[in-house]
């Protein structure tokens, strides 16, 4: 079934085959999410109204938060409780941490006084905390039972999920001796105890950890599931590679929001209410705006150069935007190096090292370009640039070799600066680096200006 057919029958309510084993029927309750989500809020509520209580649940956990609130919001709070306490830990954080405050304390109520209590510790977690994404329902054994005694102890108290293709080993106390991957407890003899097939390495993840070294661990480990202990040792539950991708892709999109000059959205972009997102890309624009500003002051300053030369005033488009492209590159290059932990702060003088060769070259490649482009341009005698025009060739030569150095090293440096004050690197985003570079562009540009055209056209 393509998701066109998922489509039909979820807006025409025939909701029977979906969900349900068999040949050409089954389906994954991500396939139904996608059309969920991409339809207007009242049919998509209705739509998800229509599911069984059972699927209800299975399904919420991968529709956006958005609906999710939408749905909450308009069920009946019976039902809206009975969803919320079913769903597992970290889904139900997940929808939590996605809440205004007053909403949060609204549906909190909704909860029994375990669930209540647990969410409650986990959103007191710092939030980049390890501990946010802790899924409280994990399988544990003991050493000193056998692998049939084991099997029957996890088929009476575990449920049948995805977590529990790991068994983990703990001692009286709950510490964490070891973990076992279920193939272990069918490949060996059931009269083996536990305490035979462990093999004492186990890795781990501290409560404390953020999610950034947790995913350097699942990516270094190549894990789907990882334990999580305290300072202790005890096993306070596990973290899936899912929960941590999708936290790593909410990281990015914020991430790559705040570059482009965008405070980070809430709801996808087709969710978000239209004076919402003004009021997210004004902000920005607003400051960049009067940043730019200083850029008509720094010409003012130059004005009498300008009168005396009008012919700079033609390239100060070409100048001022190779620095601020410059710039862009270097800071989206160094903050993705940091991001993916290629980098650190420690590193800013080998990164200088290269932004200072890497300018050089690059500047000298764009200011060849520009000179060849004037001399053309005045033997083809498409322009002419007056008597002097040799030296203004060589004006815009050095120019755009100062300034695409100015743009690399600001934009290399700025984000590493950022990381050093312990500020999200991001916030050194496209625009904000171009616009610096344009303002100090146009002082090196006048600036080698006056020194080579004293005396001629100055």
């Amino acid at each position: 079934m393509n998701l066109t057919e998922i489509k039909d029958k979820i807006i025409s309510g025939d909701l029977k085959s979906l969900f349900y084993k068999g040949t050409n029927t089954e389906i994954h309750p991500t396939d139904v999410a996608k059309i969920l989500n991409s339809l207007p809020a009242d049919i998509a509520f209705n739509s998800f109204e229509a599911f069984a209580d059972k699927k209800k649940v299975t399904l919420f956990p991968y529709i956006t938060h958005f609906l999710q609130r939408k749905i909450i919001q308009r069920l009946p709070g019976v039902e809206s409780a009975r969803i919320l306490n079913q769903l597992n830990s970290t889904d139900r954080y997940s929808f939590f941490i996605s809440l205004n405050t007053l909403e949060r304390s609204k549906y909190l109520e909704y909860l029994d006084d375990d669930h209540k209590k647990e969410t409650q510790d986990t959103l007191g977690y710092p939030r980049q905390s390890i501990a946010r994404l802790v899924n409280n329902d994990f399988a544990t054994v003991t050493a000193d039972m056998t692998i049939a005694e084991a099997n029957e102890y996890l088929r009476k108290n575990h449920a049948d999920t995805d977590i529990a293709n790991v068994i983990y080993v703990v001692d009286g106390q709950g510490k964490l001796l070891d973990d076992i991957p279920v193939r272990r407890l069918v490949l060996n003899e059931p009269n083996k105890l536990i305490g035979d097939i462990m093999d004492g390495v186990c890795l781990q993840l501290h409560m404390e950890e953020s999610t950034e070294e947790a995913i350097a661990k699942f990516k270094e480990y190549d894990r789907t599931v990882l334990p999580v202990v305290n300072n202790d040792d005890l096993l306070l539950g596990l973290v899936s590679i899912d929960d941590v991708l999708d936290v790593e892709e909410q990281r990015d999109t914020r991430e790559m929001q705040r570059f482009g000059g965008v405070e980070s959205l809430e709801y996808p972009y087709v969710h978000t209410p239209i004076f919402s997102l003004i009021k997210k890309r004004a902000g920005w624009l607003i400051i960049l705006f009067l940043s730019e500003m200083l850029t008509a002051t720094a010409m003012g300053y130059f004005e009498v150069e300008i009168a005396k030369a009008v012919v700079l005033a033609l390239f100060v488009p070409l100048v001022i935007s190779s620095g601020g492209n410059s710039g862009s590159q270097a800071a989206t290059l160094i903050i993705r190096a940091m991001a993916v932990k290629e980098l650190s702060v420690k590193d800013w003088w080998y990164v200088m090292k290269r932004e200072i060769l890497s300018g050089l070259c690059l500047g000298t490649i764009l200011g060849a370009i520009g000179f060849l482009r004037i001399t053309l341009w005045q033997y083809l005698h498409w322009y002419n640039y007056g008597q002097h025009w040799q030296l203004m060739a060589i004006t815009i030569f050095f120019s755009l070799i100062g300034i695409v150095l100015w743009g690399t090293l600001s934009g290399s440096m700025i984000p590493m600066v950022l990381k050093r004050l312990k500020l999200d690197p991001a916030t050194s985003s496209a625009p904000f680096v171009a616009t610096l570079v344009d303002v100090t562009g146009l002082v090196i540009y006048f600036s080698i200006a006056a020194i080579m055209l004293k005396g001629t056209l100055l």
